[in-house]
């Protein structure tokens, strides 16, 4: 079925709307900033060859869902790749993280201060929210980040609202416990 001007277009304004969220998400996931972009554009690829007929208010979970599955994926091929790695004494090669949202200037110029302490607390989120089980983590930018509610949330995940709701629980107290000094 041809899709239309009109429905291209969406599309389009659609995937651009998410690419950066759903990057930073696969990020988080991944630690790997070429493994995320991987991720997304073949997460938005699914889509478009897909989906793309859909309407579009079904275009973010059924979007979300297909990240959340290839995220899901990534990790047992590492775990499989890793497992193979120690048994043949290979070792893992560590890559060097760099945030391309660091590189971009402040315009607000808010103190030296200011900006040592928001960076360390976000640098503290980050590193708490990639900690978390992998079902947690995706619950808690799903709901928390990209603001959807439970119903789309266990769309996305693939299981039920109560899942999604225990792992949210789990999520908030574990980051509650880990944070309190950055963000009380």
């Amino acid at each position: 079925m041809a899709r239309t001007r009109d429905q291209t277009q969406a599309l389009d304004r659609f995937l651009a709307a998410v690419e950066r969220r759903a990057f930073r998400m696969a990020c988080v996931a991944t630690r790997s900033e070429d493994d995320a972009l991987d991720l997304v554009q073949e997460a938005m690829l699914k889509l478009v060859q897909h989906y793309s007929d859909r309407d579009e208010t079904e275009w973010g979970p059924l979007f979300q869902r297909i990240l959340q599955s290839k995220i899901r994926d990534w990790y047992r091929r590492t775990t499989v790749r890793n497992r193979w790695r120690t048994w043949l004494r290979w070792g893992s090669e560590e890559t060097q993280e760099t945030d391309p949202l660091e590189a971009v200037p402040d315009v607000s110029m808010p103190a030296v201060d200011d900006q040592v302490a928001h960076r360390r607390a976000a640098r503290a989120l980050e590193d708490a929210v990639r900690a978390l089980p992998l079902r947690q983590q995706q619950a808690f930018l799903l709901r928390v980040w990209e603001e959807y509610d439970v119903a789309q949330t266990a769309r996305a995940m693939g299981c039920s609202a109560g899942s999604v709701k225990t792992h949210l629980s789990r999520a908030l107290q574990t980051l509650r416990e880990k944070l309190g000094d950055h963000w009380s």
